[in-house]
């Protein structure tokens, strides 16, 4: 976010007709709770907590007891407002330290604090100055602690977090799925100088080694080199340089590699050995390069070192010499990759700015502690990871006038891995990797922009009595093409792009705006239409042979799964003929064999003895979930199978959220004796999974959920629908039976997979490991 007026670089003589888009910027902060404040040579980071009231939609179920009438809605909706708490982390240039404390003056209103927590080199330069403004004692924290405080937080909360650059790949930068077991790892700083820090659990880090030979001497020595000053402009020279003109490589020497000691030619023997008997004049370019390679080989070496001493394979690197710049990573991870022979690889994270922040935060907020939260970046309020290649930007990292912020939002359930994952640590959720796939990003993007229009015109419907909602739309509108745009620049802004993080992002966006969930009155109106028509498909079903019963059952599931407000041909076809229903679902389903199809292999499965308990991850509202997945789970049921239904604990498009499927349920089991006595006995139980994504994340779930799945000894994981069992988990790999069923109801997609729309996926897998069990 660019200011208007220019500040010259460096100096404080403020110009004082800048002016902030504060709100864009500090949001927030007339509830505003803490402070902290990170401030380095060149940046300041700040973080603050606050409180943030949102419109929630809530479903309670009517009084029953009064006489019905079959015009009566099943449950009421009410909308509203819930208090939830939000981390702020902004960054911006010390030039601008002014100009902001007087903003936050002006804006802090309910804050109980009287201490501001600080850490960072400036912190002693600018004490007085926060004190005198902002009239908070300045409580000065140790910056170690707070660097490794905040390290094991992002960690733990983000799961992109963690990326390894790759200069001539694709995408460069190439994300690592974070898992909650984080430690032990090594964390490298570079800085002035270098600290080398084993980190073992939340509070327990040595630092076991270092170097007086860091960021501070490639800047003090480029300065003397170069006679440039600036670090920025010696990282540019460094990028034009060869270093070959430089240095002395082993060729040089020997003529050729150097093969009995295993030494290519192309190897540094010697950092600057032809300068001393060469007489002619260096460029600085060249210069710069071979005293980046020095330094950055020198630590790399180091690094290595440690890790193989401490035995450590996880090595992070950060400080002001990295700082998601091209040339540092690149050079570090070539040479750490020498090294190791490619045994240890060169981890950078995406906020590693912000760590000596977020530290300082959570040690001032210590009473309550934050820790035992699960924490989630809002795509709404997060500026994303920039790419800051010297091709892309000629006015290399013009970082002068921005400001750079992400939020986190505190979630209501601690968040855990699912239990039955067969290693939780090579878990990717997501099929395809946009960041990656150039074709399939350019058409996922084209696609969530084309559905825009439909989004807005639902969010406005949905609030038909707020004359106020078609204006906030408008700025749902912007604020997601916005996304999108910045996506088709820079896809890896908020970790690996997916096809979940677009949906998650326009989710953030709509509950921004005051949308919580758009789909709540359609999804009542299914809710109602499909109870009426489920003791008929329960009693057609039950008079089939069994076979043929296995095989309705399954068709209805999938039919059930054709009824997705989330895929544009369905949408359509709902919009323009609301008589379409479930048997005109099952004649769109594609003819066996499907597209995948195991079915065989399932029903040979069924005749032998029941599975102990079954976990379903359930999809769609509606005929989805009443006369897709109900007759199915009451087969289950009678078969002798505990099942356990998981469904999103928030909104998301027609999914059926927690509060809602306690409603249904209770409005089946008061039709249906096998679900009624299955509730009573407690072998039927709903779970709420800790997501309100139309996809689904299996490291990331409520920390109940898992608990259950372990006590009931869950034997079969069934996931219905394209979001949860195609988009994400089509290759998750689980320790015990499953089942990934849906319909393609995409035809890109479809034709990618090799099918039409329509298909059919049924999946059903069996690890090995449990094949020798049975």
């Amino acid at each position: 976010m660019a200011l208007s007026g220019g500040a010259e670089r460096g100096s404080h003589s403020m110009d004082k007709s800048i002016t902030l888009p504060p709100d864009e910027i500090f949001r927030n902060l007339e509830n505003a709770k803490r402070f902290a404040i990170d401030i380095g040579g060149s940046l300041t980071k700040l973080a603050y907590y606050s409180t943030v009231q949102h419109k929630v939609a809530k479903v309670r179920s009517f009084d029953h007891s009064a006489k019905e009438t079959d015009g009566d809605p099943l449950y009421e909706i009410s909308v509203q407002e819930e208090i939830t708490a939000r981390l702020h982390f902004i960054k911006f240039e010390n030039a601008y330290i002014e100009t902001c404390l007087d903003f936050i003056k002006d804006h802090l209103v309910n804050t109980e604090t009287k201490v501001i927590k600080a850490t960072g080199g400036g912190a002693y330069k600018f004490k007085d100055l926060i004190e005198k403004k902002l009239k908070l004692k300045v409580d000065k924290e140790d910056e170690m602690t707070c660097l490794i405080k905040g390290c094991n937080f992002v960690l733990k909360n983000i799961p992109h977090e963690a990326f390894v650059y790759a200069k001539h790949a694709d995408s460069e930068f190439r994300f690592q799925n974070t898992h909650p077991d984080i430690f032990p790892y090594l964390l490298i700083n570079i800085g002035s100088g270098v600290s080398i820090v084993k980190v073992e659990a939340e509070d327990k880090f040595e630092r076991i080694g270092g170097s007086s030979i860091g960021g501070g001497t490639f800047w003090g020595l480029g300065a003397l080199l170069t006679k440039t000053k600036r670090f920025d402009e010696l990282l540019q020279l460094a990028s034009k340089g060869q270093h070959t003109n430089v240095d002395m490589l082993v060729k040089d020497i020997y003529g050729g590699a150097y093969g009995s000691l295993g030494l290519t030619g192309d190897l540094i023997a010697s950092s600057f050995g032809k300068s001393a008997t060469t007489d002619k004049e260096f460029s600085k370019e060249d210069m710069a390069k071979s005293l980046l390679h020095m330094i950055s080989n020198d630590i790399g070496q180091l690094a290595c070192l440690y890790a193989k001493l401490h035995n450590l394979t996880r090595v992070y690197f950060g400080g002001f010499f990295i700082r998601g710049h091209p040339v540092t990573m690149h050079t570090i991870t070539y040479s750490i990759n020498f090294f190791t022979k490619g045994e240890v690889q060169a981890l950078f994270l995406r906020h590693e700015g912000y760590l000596g922040a977020i530290g300082a935060f959570l040690k001032g907020a210590e009473e309550d502690n934050p820790n035992q939260y699960s924490w989630g970046e809002n795509y709404a309020g997060s500026s994303g990871l920039m790419s800051v290649s010297p091709e892309l930007n000629p006015v290399q990292r013009a970082r002068s006038g921005t400001f750079d912020m992400l939020e986190m939002d505190r979630l209501e359930r601690q968040l855990v891995n699912l239990p039955l994952l067969q290693d939780p640590t090579s878990y990717i959720p997501d099929t395809v990797d946009l960041t990656e796939d150039a074709l399939a990003r350019e058409y996922w993007l084209y696609c969530f922009e084309e559905a825009l229009d439909g989004v807005v015109k639902r969010a406005i419907a949905s609030q038909k009595d707020q004359p106020e909602a078609a204006e906030r739309a408008e700025k749902f509108r912007q604020k997601y093409r916005h996304k999108l745009q910045t996506l088709r620049h820079q896809p890896f802004a908020y970790g690996s792009l997916t096809v979940r993080s677009l949906l998650d992002t326009r989710e953030h966006c709509l509950n921004e705006f005051n949308f919580p969930d758009p789909y709540s009155k359609i999804k009542q109106k299914e809710n109602d239409m499909a109870l009426k028509y489920y003791l008929k498909v329960v009693k057609s079903v039950e008079e089939l042979s069994w076979e043929q019963r296995q095989y309705t059952l399954v068709k209805g599931l999938l039919a059930g799964n054709v009824f997705d407000w989330g895929a544009k041909a369905v949408s359509d076809v709902l919009e323009s003929d609301p008589e379409f229903g479930f048997e005109q679902a099952k004649q769109q389903l594609q003819e066996r064999p499907w597209l995948v199809d195991a079915y065989n292999h399932w029903i040979d499965r069924l005749k032998g003895p029941p599975h102990k308990c079954a976990l379903f991850f359930v999809d769609n509202s509606g005929i989805d979930i009443i006369l897709g997945v109900f007759p199915f789970v009451r087969e289950l049921l009678i078969r002798g199978t505990e099942v356990v239904l998981a469904s999103n604990s928030g909104p998301a498009l027609n999914d059926v959220t927690n509060s809602e499927l306690q409603i249904l349920t209770e409005r089946i089991a008061a039709m249906d004796p096998v679900i009624h006595t299955a509730l009573k006995e407690d072998r039927l139980a709903l779970v709420q999974n800790g997501s309100s994504s139309p996809c689904l994340d299996l490291s990331r779930l409520d920390k109940v959920l898992a608990t259950v799945v372990r006590e009931r000894g869950t034997d079969l994981v069934i996931i219905e629908g394209m979001g949860r069992a195609i988009h994400t988990n089509y290759y998750a790999m689980l320790s015990c039976e499953s089942l990934k069923l849906a319909v393609i109801k995409n035809s890109w997609l479809a034709e990618r997979l090799g099918g039409k729309i329509f298909s059919v996926v049924f999946k059903y897998e069996v690890p090995s490991k449990a094949q020798g069990q049975h």
